[in-house]
């Protein structure tokens, strides 16, 4: 991931993963081998399910409203119940409970391990599976800025019902949403390690309410325990024709959430994240939605917002106080899960390099994207105030997370036949039934283009250009600069004939391609006509593993007893700490003062060519993003004091 100090030189593209903070896991190893494992489950209650949580506050109300003007009737409630609960079974406990979770690296999970499980199991670079990674990335940030809006606005509206207030608060719904989010966003820079440990307790007291409600008001129409059978649900969609494809639109927003399950498998262990759905979320989500659909069964009125309408008047505001914190919460998970995503696509050359900053001493997912929480915020405030409710903003929800899931379902391929060493009818049996209901739940969230689903889909190709871009133009700069250069070893023979000047101390020159000289070292022997009496050719790789045990970071190789090359190793979830990896060193032998040690890196001056590489207006925007990039020094967390840069002008 290292090289010449030029962005993303020589980067390893890969695909990303969503990642939340606020969890337990220590600065090193898999982030779940050190917490109690039901401190662990409760944790895993507040950050993973988060998002899916939320989803009884809209989701329900959505799917009816569309049921309600095609077969209507019984048929519409228990028939939407009948689906939101068997896509909760499939998609969330079949798919990527029992079976996507099985497929972890290292004990990591999400769109990334995943891409890097099919990679590996491939044995080489594969262009489709890097098509979907990138993608899959992409699509991560246009959920990632709708469900901080649709979350707190629709936990906010719920003053609409309370009682006693009418209409008198509706014209403020959206500034309290937006004074809430800006509020969010601007403690970011403080971290959450504080505020975390709180967050699985008021996530579990949510999900105890949501179960409560539903169970009370079950009573209501206990004939709403027919929606478990599946029957109803197909009924509905038989009956209804074209419409029933479209009502699965506003169902899978019950599943919206569903990835996080398999993206935090890391920070919280497989065995706790089962526990938890399986004995304590599913069961609080199966009991508010059949509640949701007694309500309704019993009082045709409250579909308009079934949710609040189950609430009792004496519990509304500890209620509404209760919805806000969790939607809070859910927002939370997101933000942090794209500066953890931004993270790795930089460390992976997807991105260039940016201002990452951590606020935690003690935990290595607490970081704070200064660029990515702008982006977030001016995003999540515009969809605010152009959608203005949450009923409009779910015609922008769905798309990219069943883009997602589909993504995931076709990467596992790979995984499932090399690595797992299934058959491929096998394979085929278990993929096709899931591959199959997440095209039918894409393919409907499609339908929801023209009301707003075109937001995600736009964003997500503008990052989809942006992340090509900026692989290709560094593959360009990568290979030119290869060519450009000189062996080392042919190097080492012509100082040999001629030795320079040589000046004490040690010089660590970066470089992308330890078997070429680097741009630095010939620059420094060029103009300022000397050798350091030692010196190190230093490379920093990104592998495909989430973490890299410190007795596999440091690999040396002595050339003679002037030139050393030695290679840093880190996994795709790290940080290159480079002065604190070399400190391995001495464990091989290899003693220096940090302090006396001179870094040089090569900066090259980018110019664009019309005639060759990509086009002119995509070498203008690697230009861009390069002019953006933050500051390799700090990137590597080098001395300051301690860096030369040497620099040439090179054409795109």
């Amino acid at each position: 991931m290292a090289g010449d100090a030029s962005p993303g030189d020589g980067a390893p593209p890969a695909p990303l993963t969503r990642s939340t903070d606020g969890t337990p896991a220590p600065a090193v190893g898999s982030g779940h081998g050190k917490a109690g494992f039901w401190a662990l489950t409760i944790g895993a209650i507040g950050v993973v399910f988060g998002d899916i949580g939320t989803s009884p506050l809209y989701a329900l109300r959505e799917a009816i409203a569309h049921a309600q003007s095609g077969v209507g009737g019984e048929l519409a409630v228990i028939g939407v119940v009948s689906l939101a609960f068997w896509a909760l079974m499939i998609v969330v406990t079949f798919k990527y409970v029992i079976f996507l979770m099985r497929a972890d690296n290292k004990g990591e999970g999400g769109t990334l391990a995943l891409m890097a499980l099919a990679t590996h199991a491939v044995g080489r670079r594969s262009a489709w599976i890097f098509a979907l990674g990138v993608c899959g990335a992409a699509l991560f940030y246009g959920d990632g800025i709708i469900t901080p809006a649709i979350s707190v606005l629709s936990a906010i509206e719920g003053v609409k019902d309370a009682p006693g207030v009418g209409t008198r608060l509706d014209a403020f719904i959206v500034p309290i949403s937006a004074a809430i989010l800006i509020g969010l966003f601007l403690v970011q820079s403080r971290g959450t390690a504080g505020l975390a440990k709180y967050f699985g307790p008021i996530t579990a007291l949510w999900f105890l309410s949501l179960g409560a409600l539903g169970l009370y008001h079950i009573f209501d129409d206990i004939s709403v325990l027919r929606a478990l059978s599946p029957h109803y649900g197909v009924m509905l969609l038989v009956n209804d024709g074209f419409l029933g494809f479209i009502i699965l639109g506003s169902v899978f927003l019950a599943v919206t959430g569903a990835e996080a399950l398999y993206a935090d498998m890391g920070h919280f262990g497989k065995a706790p994240i089962r526990m938890g759905w399986l004995c304590f979320v599913l069961p609080c989500l199966t009991l508010n939605y059949l509640g949701q659909g007694a309500l309704i069964l019993d009082n045709p009125g409250a579909a308009a917002n079934p949710f609040w309408s189950m609430v009792p008047q004496f519990a509304y505001w500890p209620m509404l106080g209760l919805a806000t914190a969790a939607t809070v919460i859910a927002s939370q998970a997101v933000i942090t899960g794209a500066f953890s995503v931004t993270q790795q696509a930089v460390q992976l050359g997807l991105l260039p390099r940016i201002d990452i900053r951590f606020t935690s001493e003690t935990q290595a997912g607490q970081i704070f994207v200064p660029a990515v929480n702008t982006f977030l915020m001016v995003g999540v405030l515009t969809l605010l105030f152009v959608f203005q409710s949450s009923h409009n903003l779910t015609a922008a929800y769905g798309v990219a997370v069943t883009g997602v899931m589909l993504i995931n379902t076709l990467m596992a391929y790979s995984v499932i036949t090399r690595k797992w060493g299934w058959s491929i009818w096998a394979t085929l049996a278990a993929l096709i039934p899931f591959g199959f209901i997440d095209s039918i739940f894409l393919t409907s969230n499609l339908l929801k283009i023209p009301d707003g689903a075109w937001l995600p889909l736009v964003l997500g190709a503008v990052l989809v250009l942006i992340m090509w871009t900026w692989t290709r133009g560094s593959q360009i700069l990568s290979a030119k600069a290869k060519k450009d250069s000189l062996p080392l070893t042919d190097l080492i023979e012509m100082l040999r004939a001629r030795p320079p000047h040589r000046a004490p101390g040690t010089a660590i020159f970066l470089t992308s391609d330890p078997d070429v000289a680097p741009v630095a070292l010939m620059h420094n022997l060029k103009h300022n006509k000397v050798l350091h009496e030692k010196n190190i050719i230093l490379t920093v790789r990104s592998t495909d593993r989430p973490r890299v045990p410190e007795k596999e970071r440091v690999t040396m190789e002595p050339i003679n007893d002037d030139f050393k090359k030695i290679t840093l190793s880190f996994g795709f979830m790290e940080s290159p700490q480079v002065p604190r990896a070399l400190g391995l060193c001495r464990k091989q032998g290899l003693k220096f003062d940090i302090m006396s040690t001179s870094f040089f890196l090569g900066r090259r001056s980018v110019v664009p060519s019309a005639s060759q590489g990509m086009p002119l207006w995509q070498d203008k925007l690697y230009i861009f993003l390069m002019r953006n990039a933050a500051n390799p020094t700090d990137f590597f967390h080098i001395p300051p004091g301690r860096v030369v840069e040497l620099g040439a002008q090179v054409s795109v």
